[in-house]
């Protein structure tokens, strides 16, 4: 059940991420998304990513795939709290602080996509192959 649980989460943090990028960088999105007073991505990305990361910790996933699952829920909660921190820390201090904001915005997004992009080619590997049929 909770192999399960965890592939039903990974796939709903790949669609809400799909839809937290497409508000930032299509404007009819961005536009839905002020109509509807704002859709909570980012807060649902990082819940999804810390239930993610417990799963993957509890459950008996194994080998590379639980260090690729755990990289794509760290880099889901990484998101927000490094944008969060490089904007407290802008304002804080009045500086432009760029160590935050390069992790938020590069190191995050791309290691969100390695995490998916090789954890599904490793869950696609190592599936069981269903046996032929024998006349």
């Amino acid at each position: 059940m909770k192999g399960k649980l965890i592939w039903s989460i990974f796939w709903a943090m790949v669609g809400v991420f799909v839809i937290a990028i497409g508000m930032m960088f299509i404007p009819p999105l961005g536009r839905l998304q002020m109509r509807f007073s704002g859709f909570p991505a980012w807060v649902v990305l990082t819940g999804l990513g810390v239930t993610l990361i417990v799963l993957t910790v509890k459950t008996k996933v194994g080998g590379m795939l639980k260090k690729f699952l755990l990289l794509t829920g760290a880099s889901a909660v990484g998101l927000p709290v490094f944008a969060v921190l490089h904007n407290m820390v802008s304002g804080l201090f009045n500086i432009e602080e760029p160590f935050f904001f390069i992790i938020a915005t590069i190191v995050c997004p791309i290691g969100f996509l390695v995490g998916v992009v090789s954890s599904i080619v490793l869950a696609v590997k190592t599936k069981p192959s269903v046996p032929a049929e024998t006349s």
